[in-house]
């Protein structure tokens, strides 16, 4: 049997050791231990955890990577499934690589005889599998009578990125199978396994999204841990580590991130961190070519996202004037690709899918030839196979702001709802018709997951935006007319319900977006003056939740005596959760208001830790 390992510790070296640059990696040795999920990551788009958050996990133990499958204590057993969460882009599969690595050379977990990795991007490919074909696909060098060994000793199977998963895993209803050399629905594999009817020797690690991660009941699962995003330290490595050979653009990128209170919140994710920070990059090396009045620093999402598909499409090509007649040609080619990749992606975010195989990109009529130019090393990565190609987004918000460009454009000459694919539906004309129709599906959406793309899409109807991508990838015409009609269908979004909810505050996200910030700035200098009392109506309410987010004001402290009414207090409670330093003293409340802080202060998301 020795040299059948040899030879799969060889090939786990190899094929986990690219893409892993030590510099960032320490944030990855340890985890968080966490008592399953809190309400906010069940139910919210992953970017608007992070924002409700500000980025900082709650205060809990941590335990390290070496650690992660050994009992608690002297007295426990080592868990059998455990579950890593984090939200997209935080380093999911390069833990899982840098978990392999290590172990295949001998550095944590001897006591693990074989670690079989495999990912649901792979097993996507199959509709049938057996248990023991399962082995077989992650451990190719076992010959069949090792296979059971391989169950019997202590084995670790690793299931990366469940949220990539194309069947939802139906607990309630999975055919029990106990019999490895059965062929069975791959779904039904992985629940069976996960109940412990198939491979019950072998520990399971599964790593996925927050919210994907619900579908696995919390009865089964015996250890939960969740990835942390970049600290202070770590964020200026990591930018560091991206300008190598210009330390003076990487003080300069983080200082812009660190002026931006939103920016700098996503840019504890490092998916999102690497986006931001080229765009920020690209500005400014080339922003100060134009005009005075485009050379603003990226500050929105809608901004930063241009500026990255500006740079992912001209690359440097800025500075050599004399190849105009190459620029046009790899922008006409672009400009085709974004259109089909744009339909890809939209219609995969509807069906909540982020992989896509090569019959999917036929469908779209994505040509294969293109995706070697360097537009699509910044927009989509492909991994090749045992079986097929799998091509995906190299960042969700990536898919999301393709979406929103493709809707955009289609908008303008689609003559039925976008949202039905065959194209049968009630006619719909105009920009406004499409946009309100897009806000209305991003509100009835259960998993909230339109969120972001909704965000882009106000932020396409902004003049700073839509002045960097018109005319090579948005139509050169005014917007004016339509800005202001969405201004009002986004406000018509606010103060509706008696408690702030997390839709309100992304609609004050795409007004941001929109550049229309008029009820956002009146409400924050009345919070720096300490003179909000009388003014906290519905709307004005809205923006203070919004506020509380991104506003500098409430950076050290979160001062809000003198101005809560009771209903007005419990209008913002599922927001105030998420104030570390919070005031609210010679406030006019009615008794009960204690009973109504004393629940806030025992639920599992609560991150006050001072109240006044």
């Amino acid at each position: 049997a020795e040299p059948m390992v040899q030879k799969h510790l060889e090939s786990l070296q190899s094929s986990c050791g690219n893409g892993l640059e030590t510099g960032a990696l320490q944030r990855l040795t340890n985890l968080l231990l966490v008592e399953g999920l809190s309400d906010i990551q069940q139910k919210e788009h992953d970017i608007l955890q992070v924002e409700t958050t500000r980025g900082l996990p709650n205060v809990s133990q941590s335990i390290p990577l070496e650690k992660l499958f050994l009992p608690l204590s002297k007295v426990s057993i080592p868990p059998r499934i455990s579950v890593t969460v984090g939200v997209a882009g935080i380093g999911k599969s390069t833990l899982v690589k840098l978990f392999v690595r290590s172990w295949a050379k001998g550095e944590i977990n001897r006591d693990i005889l074989f670690v079989l990795p495999l990912t649901f991007r792979e097993l996507n490919t199959f509709e049938k599998l057996s248990a023991e074909r399962l082995i077989c696909s992650a451990f190719p060098h076992i010959p069949e009578p090792g296979r059971a060994s391989a169950g019997a000793a202590r084995t670790l199977l690793i299931l990366d990125g469940l949220d990539e998963f194309k069947t939802p895993l139906d607990f309630s209803n999975a055919v029990v199978c106990t019999d490895p050399k059965k062929e069975i629905p791959v779904d039904n594999l992985i629940t069976n396994i996960l109940r412990g009817n198939l491979l019950q020797e072998a520990s399971v690690w599964v790593t996925s999204r927050p919210a994907a991660a619900r579908q696995i009941p919390s009865g089964l699962v015996d250890r939960m841990t969740e990835i942390r995003g970049f600290g202070a330290a770590e964020m200026k490595d990591f930018l560091d580590h991206m300008f190598l050979d210009n330390r003076d653009l990487s003080s300069q990128v983080l200082q812009h991130i660190r002026a931006n209170r939103s920016l700098h919140v996503l840019c504890t994710i490092p998916g999102f961190c690497r986006i931001c920070g080229s765009s920020i990059a690209y500005f400014l090396k080339h922003g100060s070519d134009q005009s005075q009045e485009a050379a603003v620093v990226p500050s929105t999402l809608s901004e930063i996202y241009s500026y990255y598909f500006k740079m992912a499409v001209c690359g440097d090509w800025l500075e050599k004037p004399r190849e105009t007649l190459r620029i046009e040609q790899a922008v006409n080619t672009s400009k085709k690709l974004v259109g089909s990749l744009g339909r890809l992606a939209f219609y995969g975010l509807l069906r909540r899918k982020h992989v896509f195989y090569e019959q999917d990109m036929k469908a779209y009529g994505i040509d294969l030839s293109l995706l070697h130019s360097s537009l699509s090393t910044c927009l989509l990565l492909k991994e090749d196979m045992q079986a097929s190609t799998a091509y995906y987004f190299s960042h969700l918000t990536i898919q999301e702001f393709l979406a929103a460009l493709y809707y955009y454009t289609a908008a303008k000459r689609a003559i039925f709802d976008l949202f039905t694919e065959s194209g049968v539906s009630w006619p719909r004309l105009g920009l406004l018709s499409h946009f309100r129709s897009a806000v209305q599906r991003a509100l009835q959406a259960e998993d909230r997951q339109l969120d972001i793309f909704i965000r882009f899409l106000s932020g396409l109807l902004s003049p700073r935006a839509h002045r960097l991508l018109a005319g090579w990838l948005l139509p050169k015409e005014e917007q004016g007319g339509v800005r202001s009609q969405a201004i009002a269908v986004l406000q018509g979004c606010l103060g509706t319900e008696a408690a702030v909810s997390w839709r309100a505050i992304n609609a004050m996200r795409c007004l941001h977006e929109l550049q229309h910030t008029d009820t956002a700035q009146a409400v924050e200098e009345a919070l720096r003056s300490e003179s909000l009392a009388g003014m906290l109506t519905p709307m004005n309410c809205s923006a203070l939740a919004y506020l509380l987010q991104v506003s500098d004001v409430c950076l050290e402290e979160t001062n809000l005596s003198n101005c809560l009414t009771y209903s007005v207090c419990k209008s913002l409670l599922s927001q105030l959760l998420f104030c570390h330093n919070l005031r609210l003293d010679n406030n006019q409340f009615k008794d009960d208001v204690m009973e109504l802080l004393g629940s806030v202060l025992s639920v599992k998301d609560c991150q006050i830790q001072r109240l006044r």
